[in-house]
């Protein structure tokens, strides 16, 4: 007897076939990030979006750079956000950026340098040195602060990238000065960064920041406690 004549080849090429077709299923399935920080997308209006697609809360928050309550939120808020509620796919997460001025524009430019990737350590990193450049902002002279209303974006963005510390901390994270002046100079992000202001205080009618949005309501809170209650609320809810 052949081994095709075998009743016991048919069930073995069976079961062959269908491991061939469950690891084929496994492969073709994506694997779930580590964490799920790791994961960013950027949204059609150009924002940041970072963690589980999936997540059954989405929370967006409207910010700008010069803003110090908003610099306070990243350094208590930040970590806890990422570490309970992102990493663990339990919320998505969208920066937005409402921009007041044009030392709010170049943050917001520089922050992009690096891609998607780099975005949230680049966010945190201008955020945790809020109070030295800030303080640099302040004592800027006259003629600084009026040449930084002269030129194009990208050329006002340089010269108060330099001003006040911002392009120097860029470059210690590791980035070239072309690098920088590519960022500042990109019309792109500039009409990003324009659209989501109009977005915010327009269809969104954002009054300040920073402003929370949690599944599409304004949380009206603005300091981590607060908004860790909304949270934990929404996803018991959901």
């Amino acid at each position: 007897m052949s081994a095709f004549d075998d009743p016991l080849f048919d069930r073995r090429t069976a079961l062959l076939a269908l491991s061939g077709a469950a690891l084929t299923l496994i492969a073709a399935t994506p694997a779930k990030p580590a964490l799920w920080s790791s994961q960013v997308e950027i949204s059609p209006i150009g924002a940041h979006v970072v963690g589980n697609p999936a997540a059954k809360v989405r929370l967006v928050e409207y910010f700008s750079y010069t803003c110090h309550v908003c610099a306070d939120f990243a350094k208590l808020g930040s970590a806890p956000l990422k570490t309970q509620y992102i990493d663990r796919g339990l919320v998505l997460f969208e920066y937005r950026n409402l921009v007041r001025d044009p030392v709010d524009m170049t943050a917001a430019l520089l922050a992009r340098c690096g891609g998607a990737g780099a975005f949230a350590r680049n966010h945190q990193a201008i955020f945790a040195a809020f109070p030295v450049w800030m303080a640099k902002v302040t004592k800027a002279t006259d003629a600084q602060k009026t040449s930084w209303f002269e030129g194009t974006t990208g050329e006002r963005a340089r010269k108060i990238a330099a001003d006040t510390g911002l392009a120097a901390l860029m470059r210690a994270r590791g980035y070239t000065q072309a690098q920088l002046d590519a960022a500042l100079d990109s019309e792109v992000a500039q009409a990003e960064l324009t659209g989501m202001t109009n977005i915010a205080r327009g269809a969104d009618r954002v009054a300040g920041t920073p402003t929370f949005f949690v599944n599409g309501r304004n949380a009206a809170v603005t300091a981590w406690p607060a908004l860790k209650s909304k949270l934990d609320q929404a996803i018991k809810g959901s």
